[in-house]
């Protein structure tokens, strides 16, 4: 995650384009391997949270697997504009990470708004062929 300073947006207006949060679903990402997490209350949260604000989309296994649960927010085109790239965040497995999530995305998400500091604990860099799939 960037470490610049950026003027923290508000929610983006309706209408306009959104960020994309896409959480794994894949081999080990959402399944028992995570045990003491309920995966289907961590994704409906999201959705339910960020309705309106983002679009939530579930993908098969991003090939990141030993950082599950993945969760990547990629930025709005406002925010790609103003220099946001997608985040890759890695082992999110507890409420108060999802919840760190929707606050930062809520905000403006990559680009817009800073993500709180908690986040950078989650964030990791994906080999290139793996970011490749994710990137435009």
């Amino acid at each position: 995650m960037s470490r610049r300073t950026r003027r923290a947006a508000s929610a983006p207006p309706a209408g306009t384009a959104r960020c994309t949060v896409t959480v794994c679903r894949g081999c080990c990402c959402g399944s028992a391997k995570i045990p003491g997490l309920d995966h289907a209350a961590q994704l409906r949260d999201l959705r339910r949270a960020l309705d309106g604000t983002a679009t939530v989309r579930v993908t098969d296994c991003l090939d990141a697997c030993e950082h599950a649960n993945v969760v990547v927010v990629q930025p709005s085109p406002a925010g790609r504009a103003a220099g946001g790239r997608p985040v890759w965040l890695g082992l999110v497995n507890d409420p108060d990470a999802t919840a760190d999530i929707t606050a930062w995305v809520e905000r403006g998400g990559p680009g817009l708004a800073d993500p709180p500091g908690v986040l950078d604990l989650y964030a990791f860099t994906p080999s290139r062929r793996i970011r490749g799939r994710m990137e435009d």
